[in-house]
């Protein structure tokens, strides 16, 4: 009922504003990170999204602003920091701080475009909540799509490192069942859905579930990585003394019992979940293209947030090491003279709904983030932003890592969803990293200098030759 009051309130107004001048096609990965061919990963095969970069512009520094899908999600759909929307962790819903925010979507339908939801765009829990609508926003859409596949029927199966628990723990299986699995019907049923709106203005969100745990995919793409040329995670696995123990909170336990042959198989599984999911993003996009929509609709591409694959001895997600908040970002507009080209500059997901609305000529509400179009018309045009990532630290995310647990017993105690934790919060400009654990770095600061260092190896914070810099990187920060 909300979502058809919703609908009916935008329908009436719709004809007062001008209609968007482009469709959008949102396509957006879960827990994927940039570990992609178009970004130079030397095994991961994944020629569609490649495609997309090919006749767009692939952001090279582009960011997340909190490295967990609930916080993350509500960010981009809204325009809005994780401090104006007050959303921490998986459970609260943008709309308890202000129920009359305006999403990207909604945005959309104020100009009269049709705005759906094929799958996971708000969060839900993934994959006990496959199927259904999660923690999602009704009055973002006029239509909602939650497709459930084979992998939910393959549960029993799965290996996990942590028994009756997927989507927390590392976890996967290679399905040999020719039954489609969710992803593969989300792409279908947003097919259907260009095909029904093809002659009007819209804005279609697909939300794909891989590579997110359980890393479920039909076998044959596992196949595509034999176990002996996966590797093991690039740059330092146990760094140098001296970083501050919050880095690595998002540390789980069960981490313990891995070995070379597990994190190998765990990384096998990804790659395979990335490229079944890359699949089904040529689906989508190939369907469009088939539909005639190509000149008249902007693609835009990207994860939730980034993913660890054992770089500093981490798995997953969130940390605010550049592995984790870091993201694909593909933005293709039609007729635009840069396809192909690659921005360097520093961008956050948080400026997708300025850029979207600037980009298709309608109004949009006050957000935190900016318009991404003097980039996307000269990717080498002055910018003057930085790109800011945040996690909170405390008991409700479940830390495990060492010695972070007894820091907390020493915490105060307050009242609300911020008891016994603090934030950490990070800046990165076109050269550095600057992270900030607790107020003005209490709980330890780092700098990472990420074109000499781009594995984030070696701490300038305490060098004196780098002193200048840590105080620069600190006014920027604050």
């Amino acid at each position: 009922m909300l979502r058809l009051i919703a609908s009916l309130v935008l329908a009436t107004t719709a004809g007062l504003l001008a209609a968007p001048k482009y469709n959008v096609l949102h396509l957006v990965s879960d827990d994927l990170n940039c570990s992609l061919g178009c970004y130079g990963h030397p095994l991961v095969k994944s020629p569609n999204i490649d495609k997309l970069a090919a006749r767009g512009v692939r952001f090279d520094k582009a960011y997340c602003q909190y490295p967990l899908c609930n916080p993350s999600r509500a960010s981009f759909m809204t325009g809005l920091r994780p401090d104006t929307t007050k959303v921490y962790e998986n459970s609260t819903h943008f709309r308890e701080t202000d129920p009359n925010t305006v999403t990207m979507p909604q945005s959309f339908q104020k100009a009269g475009a049709f705005a759906a939801r094929v799958g996971k765009l708000y969060h839900y829990g993934v994959p006990t909540q496959i199927g259904t609508s999660g923690l999602d926003d009704a009055p973002s859409w006029m239509q909602v799509v939650n497709p459930i596949g084979h992998d939910k029927k393959v549960e029993d199966k799965i290996f996990t490192l942590t028994p009756g628990q997927f989507g927390g723990t590392l976890s996967w299986f290679a399905d040999e069942d020719p039954e489609p699995q969710t992803d593969a019907i989300g792409a279908a049923e947003a097919i259907k859905l260009l095909e029904a709106h093809k002659d009007k203005p819209f804005y279609l969100a697909v939300g794909f579930y891989r590579p997110h745990t359980p890393y479920v995919a039909p076998k044959q793409y596992f196949d595509m990585y034999p176990l002996d040329q996966v590797g093991l995670a690039q740059g330092p696995v146990k760094d140098e003394p001296g970083i501050p123990e919050a880095a690595y909170a998002s540390y789980k336990k069960e981490q313990d019992t891995l070995t070379d042959d597990l994190r190998r198989k765990a990384r096998q599984a990804y790659f395979a979940s990335t490229t079944f999911m890359d699949a089904q993003v040529g689906q989508v996009v190939d369907a469009l293209d088939r539909l005639g929509l190509a000149d008249k609709t902007i693609i835009v591409f990207h994860s939730d947030h980034g993913y660890h694959l054992g770089e500093h001895g981490l798995w997953q997600k969130q940390s605010i090491w550049e592995g984790s908040a870091r993201v694909p970002l593909i933005v293709v507009v039609p007729g635009s003279s840069n396809k192909g080209k690659t921005c360097a500059s520093p961008v956050e997901l948080v400026d997708l709904h300025a850029t979207l609305t600037d980009l298709c000529g309608i109004e949009s509400p006050k957000t935190d983030g900016f318009s991404l179009r003097p980039l996307l018309e000269n990717t080498d045009a002055a910018w003057s932003h930085a790109a800011y990532s945040q996690v909170l630290r405390g008991q409700q995310i479940g830390t495990n890592a060492p010695k972070f647990k007894d820091q907390q017993k020493g915490q105060a105690k307050g009242k609300g969803k911020k008891a016994n934790g603090f934030m950490g919060r990070s800046v990165r400009n076109e050269q550095y990293r600057y992270t900030e654990w607790g107020k003005d770095g209490a709980n330890g600061v780092t700098l990472f200098d990420m074109i000499a260092d781009p594995m984030e190896a070696k701490d300038l914070s305490k060098d004196p030759a780098h002193a200048d810099t840590l105080k620069a990187m600190k006014a920027l920060l604050n």
